[in-house]
């Protein structure tokens, strides 16, 4: 019995640390971004609150929690690539929930945000 206790620990252990990517999201890092910005128009948001400095070459701002009320910005075809990006990461995952929530399949998260993006040296507007 006390085996089967340690056993469920060290599950729940590694389980339970740490973030849990939904398998609706893709993260990118600040490279791959870049690179495919590079080569082709992309839809990208910025959904950081309190708005922040943007990316360059960014479409719009929609702040995270406000995805459902500015629905009409997104782009009709729910299978177009929306790459959404915040300050750290957390709010564009919440971006990405509700825009699942309303039919979108095609997303992608800047995995560390704009600080991540800022460390690599890219280019802000």
């Amino acid at each position: 019995m006390k085996s089967l206790a340690y056993i469920i620990a060290f599950a729940l252990l590694i389980n339970g640390c740490g973030y849990q990517k939904p398998d609706y999201l893709r993260l990118i890092s600040p490279a791959e971004l870049n690179q495919i910005m590079e080569t082709e128009a992309i839809f990208l948001v910025d959904v950081h609150t309190p708005e922040q400095q943007h990316i360059k070459g960014g479409d719009i701002f929609v702040p995270y929690d406000d995805i459902e009320k500015n629905q009409t910005k997104f782009p009709k075809d729910k299978n177009v690539p929306i790459y959404l990006y915040c300050k750290s990461g957390n709010m564009a995952n919440a971006a990405a929930k509700s825009l699942h929530d309303l039919g979108y399949r095609n997303l992608y998260n800047l995995d560390g945000g704009t600080d991540a993006w800022r460390k690599a040296g890219l280019k802000f507007e």
